[in-house]
């Protein structure tokens, strides 16, 4: 549970300028669906660290959080596909062949392609050469968000550089990566940080070294997440005027669950009125449309797409009640801890989600927030009658919600920790 994690230093001291520059590969950059990773970059620029972007793909979003124009690293874009940049991808092949490490990357690239076939591979090594042969002249240390893609070549170009490479690792890049991948990259990179319990004990079962590992929960900016003192409601869903307002926020995927979440507001009671407000884009966005109307609630849900940060805040404060069906998809696919369940729980904003995942590292069930099996429509329906129909339990949850947020995670605590493994890193380099 978050609240029985107590980090390991106080490392206060270190907010400081440390030596170097931090080199972060990112699968895009900036992307809306990753505050979580802009909020950690912008800490570690606060906490005095110079940052250099590297992204694999440009980003699609049309729209940028705030936070992303507070961020002053700058950003490289590698060649998203290797025959779109031939000339750029044919220099740096004929830089890196001088690098004493070449004949240590095509090792581990030849017998990673050997069990993992794909342009995506090759992708990957060509990427890496670029970002080996456009490597910046004070740049110290790879710094890799997600232990997938970003991770490969993180791990090619430090072999290419003889320079050292650490990681973050999430969910999705965790439970749908093949074991022995995350064992040779463990044994790889200096150390890996993760965020949630599960995704911990899962990673040091797969590592040589299990002290490689480390937890670290992202936490939130609870500047940007001011406490809200949410006015008891009396709203019990009986008045057809005045509707209990459901929220949720997420990419619209298989993993996020929300057809079980639609499936279960069409078994609500027609004498209990409520509307369903969704942001976030996603693949499934078309599909779920055409499923409420199946289910004859399509007039009682609001799809707003993809929206900033801020507009997210006021729809937290103005909801009655969060619902995120998360379960885990065919793939493995999975969510660690959703940053929207905590960011709801900031606002004294009572969550009904799945037992699944790290969710339960933040809601316990009845005490502040409730949860269901995943993929149980009658379950989840079953709890959303009774939060939306008791809004004393609404209150008494969102309130311990807001408790257990605001007293535990704290992003600055996640940003110390870091600060404090690059500083060891840094040092154990120099001396």
């Amino acid at each position: 549970m978050i609240d029985q994690y107590i980090g390991t230093r106080q490392v206060s001291e270190l907010l400081r300028p440390l030596p170097g520059k931090l080199v972060v590969v990112l699968k895009g950059y900036p992307r809306l669906s990753e505050t979580f990773i802009a909020q950690e970059l912008h800490g570690l620029e606060l906490a005095g660290m110079e940052l250099e972007f590297v992204s694999l793909r440009h980003t699609t979003d049309v729209r940028r959080h705030p936070i992303h124009d507070e961020i002053v690293a700058p950003v490289n874009y590698l060649p998203e596909y290797l025959h779109q940049s031939p000339v750029r991808v044919v220099k740096s092949l004929l830089v890196v062949i001088s690098k004493p490490g070449l004949f240590k990357t095509l090792k581990h690239f030849l017998s990673d392609l050997r069990r993992d076939f794909s342009r995506n591979r090759v992708r990957r090594f060509g990427q890496a050469a670029v970002l080996a042969a456009e490597w910046p002249a004070d740049g110290q240390m790879l710094y890799a968000h997600f232990i997938h893609t970003p991770a490969s070549v993180a791990r090619y170009a430090s072999d290419l550089l003889g320079v050292p490479w650490v990681a973050s690792a999430h969910a999705k890049d965790i439970w749908t990566s093949p074991d022995w991948e995350i064992t040779e990259k463990l044994a790889s990179a200096r150390w890996v940080v993760t965020c949630t319990s599960t995704g911990h004990h899962h990673l040091q079962s797969l590592a040589a070294d299990p002290g490689r590992v480390h937890l670290s929960y992202h936490g939130l900016d609870l500047d940007r997440f001011p406490a809200f003192d949410r006015v008891p409601s009396v709203n019990d869903g009986s008045l057809a005027g005045s509707p209990v307002v459901i929220l949720s926020v997420g990419r619209a995927v298989v993993k996020k669950g929300y057809d079980t979440l639609l499936h279960a507001l069409a078994l609500l009671p027609p004498q209990l009125h409520w509307r369903f407000v969704h942001i976030g884009a996603g693949t499934e966005l078309d599909a779920l449309r055409t499923l409420a109307e199946e289910l004859n609630i399509y007039e009682k849900i609001e799809w707003l797409g993809a929206v900033d940060q801020t507009t997210v805040l006021s729809h937290y404060q103005a909801a009655d009640l969060f619902a995120l069906a998360c379960r885990v998809a065919d793939d493995g696919d999975r969510d660690g801890l959703p940053n929207v369940l905590v960011e709801a729980s900031s606002q004294a904003l009572p969550c009904i989600s799945a037992n699944v995942s790290a969710v339960p590292e933040l809601i316990n069930d009845g005490e502040n927030g409730c949860l269901v099996p995943a993929d149980n429509a009658q379950l989840l329906a079953k709890s959303l009658i009774a939060v939306i129909s008791d809004p004393k339990m609404r209150h008494r949850l969102g309130v311990a919600a807001q408790q257990k947020v605001r007293s535990t995670l704290d992003y600055h605590q996640s940003i110390e920790q870091l600060v404090a493994l690059f500083a060891d890193q840094w040092d154990s380099d120099t001396r």
